[in-house]
């Protein structure tokens, strides 16, 4: 699978959707009701371990939204803010200090009420227990306490506006009276889960995930659709023929020549929209030699062609990364240009044998450089098998170092093994993005991959920097962007933070992850597009699929 504007928010589902985006081209003047069946097919690769715990970073993706729910849902794509749990919120003058109202009316799916109560029990479970903290959010809070029957204030370690994002918009809310009874809420198997979300889940294999209607949501009249099934697939052929085939509606994975193969089938109905959201990287084990040593990754970094990898791998749908680790086009104005071309890192094996010759490496006979006590620069890097694009990408990378002398072992892994060595350092090499939800502006993406407080020593779970990459002078201008709303301020820390990346290169992108998105208008309408981006569009976007699946109903 491939993780401030205030308003405040009636109840009603009209209200509530304008709020979201507006109503779809689809939406417009039509009557809506009640049914359908709808099909997510998105490769996962890995069987469901039907569990629905959100503080699980393995398994969230299947509870974060549809079943759990934040305060605010916070568009990933322009940071539209709507009140969710929270009815409303209110900074102090410092911002220091965040209160939310808690929203009333609201009923767990086992039909008990829920309350600022739970609110506060959550979040000080994540302090309790680290290992749930997905989003390190206790890495910016200092208390979060009640005020009056239905308040919850939160206090700061410093002024933490752009923070906002993953605690009130990406940390899910749990029932106290089920949650309370757990020892270890990063683990704990949640079998049966009790949520606010418009689903419950009322059927789990490992082959496929039923979730039905919650009759008692929130949203009055909402959701439309009566069921939504999620096979699971362990590879990408598999998925897209069962997508083509139209067996599935809305889709969330890579398709080569989608415009033959999945387009093709039925133009009528079959669409695409694939916006830029994240990067996909190159992650270097720092704690490892001789990846602790810059040159070597300076070297590598100089070794990739991100423009064959972004047409070989990835059919050209995704973009050739930069090493600023800023999106570009989505966040041109925040890249300095001129930093990035000094560096001009492309594929460049001169500068990259100069690089590693510098630091006192030599070729062996075999074309393969070695230090001086004979170690070759020889690394394992682990991906995910089922994810053919991944593994196409990584060959480009592989063929590209082996020209330079660095050679590089795919070691592809179905995706609960790999997610479990990403998480606790156990690789030298790992492909992939970072699995919080990346944000709207460069800050979010690159403190959750980068900031020493979201790493973990090797073998515990980090919620991100899983290179364990520690620098502070990195961390402090992460923390510096937190205490500033100044636009202009903001832009340059993310500059120096640009510096940063340029030149120790803690991490590669190679090319920009995109949502990968498509959908069949053929039963089902209301589906978010580039013109009315009412939510980031894949199924794997948390917790925006929710969102989408709010909107989407069935055609009469």
């Amino acid at each position: 699978m491939r993780g401030h504007r205030l308003f405040g928010i009636g109840l009603g589902a009209i209200l509530l959707l304008a709020s979201c985006g507006g109503s779809t081209g689809n939406n417009t003047g039509t009557q809506k009701s009640v049914g359908g069946v709808l099909t997510i097919d998105n490769e996962s690769g890995a069987l469901w371990q039907c569990d629905f715990n959100p503080y699980n970073g393995s398994v969230n993706g299947q509870s974060f939204g549809i079943l759990y729910e934040p305060l605010v849902y916070d568009n990933l794509l322009n940071d539209q803010k709507t009140n969710w749990l929270a009815s409303g919120y209110k900074w102090s003058a410092d911002s220091k200090t965040l209160t939310f109202t808690i929203r009333s009316g609201v009923k767990w799916s086992d039909g008990q009420d829920f309350s600022a109560d739970d609110v506060v029990f959550s979040f000080n479970l994540l302090k309790q227990f680290p290992a749930a903290d997905l989003q390190s959010d206790w890495s910016v809070l200092s208390s979060v306490t009640k005020q009056g029957s239905d308040q919850v204030v939160m206090t700061f370690q410093q002024a933490a506006v752009p923070n906002f994002y993953q605690i009130a918009g990406q940390t899910a809310i749990v029932p106290q009276h089920i949650w309370s009874a757990f020892k270890d809420p990063a683990s704990q198997p949640v079998k049966q889960p009790v949520g606010t979300g418009p689903f419950t889940m009322s059927a789990c294999t490992g082959q496929n995930i039923a979730y039905k209607r919650n009759p008692s949501y929130w949203q009055k009249g909402l959701p439309y659709i009566d069921t939504v099934n999620y096979p699971a697939f362990l590879d990408n052929d598999p998925a897209n023929a069962f997508l083509a085939a139209g067996q599935a509606q809305w889709g969330g994975q890579f398709i080569p020549n989608i415009d033959t193969y999945y387009v093709g089938k039925d133009p009528h109905n079959n669409h695409y929209w694939f916006p830029p959201i994240d990067n996909i990287n190159v992650w270097l084990n720092t704690t490892v030699a001789p990846l602790d040593n810059k040159a070597v990754r300076q070297a590598m970094a100089y070794g990739i062609d991100r423009g064959a990898v972004s047409q070989k791998g990835e059919f050209g749908y995704e973009p050739a990364g930069n090493q600023t680790g800023v999106l570009s086009p989505t966040f041109d104005s925040w890249i300095d240009k001129g930093q990035a071309d000094k560096y001009g890192y492309k594929l460049d094996v001169t500068k990259a044998q100069g690089l590693l010759q510098s630091a006192g490496f030599s070729k062996g006979t075999d074309g393969i450089y070695k230090d001086a006590s004979g170690k070759r620069l020889s690394f394992s890097i682990i991906n995910i098998a089922g994810y053919t694009d991944w593994v196409a990408s990584v060959q480009v990378i592989q063929d590209n170092l082996k020209q330079v002398g660095i050679e590089i072992k795919p070691v592809n892994l179905e995706a609960t093994s790999y997610f479990d060595k990403l998480f606790t350092g156990n690789f030298q090499l790992a492909y992939g993005s970072v699995n919080t939800s990346p944000g709207p502006s460069p800050y979010y993406e690159l403190r959750n991959s980068l900031h020493s407080a979201t790493t973990a020593s090797i073998g515990q779970t980090a919620a991100g920097d899983y290179g364990r990459y520690k620098n502070p002078t990195l961390d402090g201008l992460f923390d510096q962007f937190g205490q500033t709303t100044d636009q202009a301020k903001q832009h340059n820390l993310i500059k120096q933070v640009e510096a940063i990346i340029l030149e120790d290169v803690p991490i590669i992108p190679v090319t920009e992850g995109v949502a990968w998105y498509q959908y069949s208008t053929k039963d089902f309408a209301g589906w978010p597009t580039k013109d009315n981006p009412f939510a980031a569009p894949a199924p794997w976007n948390l917790p925006d699929w929710e969102v989408t699946l709010l909107h989407v109903y069935k055609k009469s």
